[in-house]
């Protein structure tokens, strides 16, 4: 049995959806409403003098991330990839290495996040599984003027330090 196609005519926009007019005008009238309401009625605004007045940061609030140590300073991560192979944007780069000193069987010998391809999800703070990786540090400005800074290796990841306080800490 064939199945029966239906066409559907599409209705073309008219001279006026064309011309974008009316469009542009109920868009500058809204905007020209706005303005007048807030120039006489300055209560209702919102200003915050950034960045000399912070704002307050939630602590579950994503923010740059940070690699976390254990008590003699060496790093957590046993570069299980989990962190990387649940990424989305695909911007955490990790070589592995074997440990020497018997605590796990490996750590990252590279351990690298691009910042511009993040798209600050969190699934790599849910996927690790011996709580190495966090997003807790408070740090919700990152701006800088040229592409390298914006590559954070292990080594800086685990100098950032963290402003909240740790969850397991707190469960104690």
């Amino acid at each position: 049995m064939a199945a029966k196609v239906r066409t559907v005519e599409r209705a073309g926009l008219s001279l006026m959806e064309k011309l974008y007019l009316p469009e542009i005008i109920k868009g500058m009238g809204l905007t020209l409403g706005h303005f007048l309401r807030n120039f006489h009625d300055t209560s209702n605004i919102i200003v915050r003098d950034y960045p000399d007045q912070k704002v307050d940061i939630p602590q579950r609030w994503r923010g740059r991330h940070r690699l976390t140590t254990r008590e003699d300073g060496t790093v957590k991560c046993v570069a299980c990839f989990m962190c990387a192979t649940n990424c989305p944007a695909k911007c955490i780069f990790i070589e592995a290495t074997e440990r020497e000193d018997g605590v796990t069987e490996k750590m990252p010998e590279r351990f690298d996040i691009d910042l511009i391809e993040c798209v600050y999800c969190g699934f790599c703070v849910e996927a690790c599984p011996v709580d190495a990786i966090r997003m807790d540090t408070g740090i919700f400005s990152v701006v800088t003027d040229n592409r390298e800074d914006m590559l954070i290796s292990k080594e800086e990841l685990m100098r950032t330090p963290g402003a909240f306080k740790d969850h397991a800490k707190e469960e104690e």
